[in-house]
């Protein structure tokens, strides 16, 4: 296969995983496992330091470029590039469109996610053992807090700077982790709905620049967007090691806690239909069949995913 054609594949197994990553249930992770580029992208990820970053940015001096190229080559940088620009083309898309069916079918939609993040616990918990107190009390733990911070953070947490800059660390952070839904704890902390509407109004704000139409609305976008790149860029560098070391030393009982914090989780779109229905005058009654079966296809969607990755040797 030629290189070009590797890079085309590359970015297409990248637009996958950025599907994945910007839907609540479905981790991106799990996405890089199935197409066979989860450890490269760790080593790549793990590889990056403050120094190879130095020398890379050196690189702007002619007499530099050797050195840098090195240290571009040492954090498989072309991997990283091409992958990040198949999983940012992703995300944008696939959050426009959320954004949209958010407005106007918030029901079917969070019963969608409700489905996917159920099914995605159901799937996972079979890796998941509690015969002792240690594990038993991680999935306890968990559950309490993904539960509690549900109710709590779709009413109370503002959408304010320093909170987008957290979510930002812990959802980007999350992406990279097999099981683990970077969008699902966005929802957890009750920033998911209000990222994907930022992003849509960025992506119309830099079309109208282009246009010549101003860049008032990419101006009003913009102090969001970094907040929540600056958040995930420390959230790789610090709470994806911070995981992965608690995996290294307690693996059972961190996976425990990570499942049930997916478990916890399902309140968070049973909260926000509640709150849409409040504000629309409907009634559970009414809204519970459309949210069922929307519930129903992304369970399934989950399903039919688990039962691929099943049948692939990693």
């Amino acid at each position: 296969m030629s290189d070009r054609r590797n890079w085309a594949v590359l970015y297409l197994k990248g637009i996958a995983m950025g599907s994945a990553d910007a839907v609540p249930g479905v981790s991106g992770g799990t996405i890089a496992l199935i197409v066979g580029i989860y450890e490269r992208l760790i080593a790549a990820v793990t590889a990056i330091d403050p120094s190879r970053i130095r020398r890379v940015l050196a690189g702007v001096r002619p007499a530099n470029i050797p050195d840098a190229r090195a240290a571009f080559h040492e954090i498989d940088g072309a991997f990283l590039v091409v992958l990040g620009a198949g999983i940012a083309t992703a995300v944008i898309t696939v959050l426009s469109a959320v954004n949209y069916l958010l407005t106007t079918q918030p029901v079917a939609t969070y019963g969608f996610f409700f489905g996917l993040i159920a099914a995605s616990a159901a799937v996972l918990l079979g890796d998941v053992e509690l015969n002792t107190p240690r594990r038993k009390a991680a999935a306890l733990s968990g559950f309490f807090v993904a539960f509690l911070a549900s109710g709590y953070a779709s009413t109370a947490l503002e959408s304010s700077l320093p909170v987008v800059f957290v979510a930002g660390a812990v959802a980007v952070s999350a992406m990279i982790l097999p099981g683990v839904s970077g969008s699902l704890l966005l929802v957890v902390l009750g920033q998911y709905e209000y990222m994907s509407g930022t992003v849509s109004r960025a992506i119309d704000g830099v079309v109208a620049f282009a246009l010549g139409n101003g860049f008032d609305a990419l101006v009003e976008t913009l102090p969001t967007v970094v907040a929540f790149l600056g958040g995930g860029v420390v959230g790789v560098f610090t709470i994806a090691h911070a995981v992965k070391y608690a995996l290294a030393r307690a693996r059972a009982a961190t996976l425990a806690f990570l499942v049930s914090l997916i478990v916890g989780a399902l309140r968070a779109p049973v909260v926000e239909v509640s709150i849409r229905l409040a504000e629309s005058g409907e009634t559970w009654a009414a809204a519970a069949p459309r949210f069922a079966l929307a519930a129903a296809v992304g369970a399934a969607a989950v399903l039919v995913l688990n039962r691929y990755s099943a049948a692939i040797e990693y």
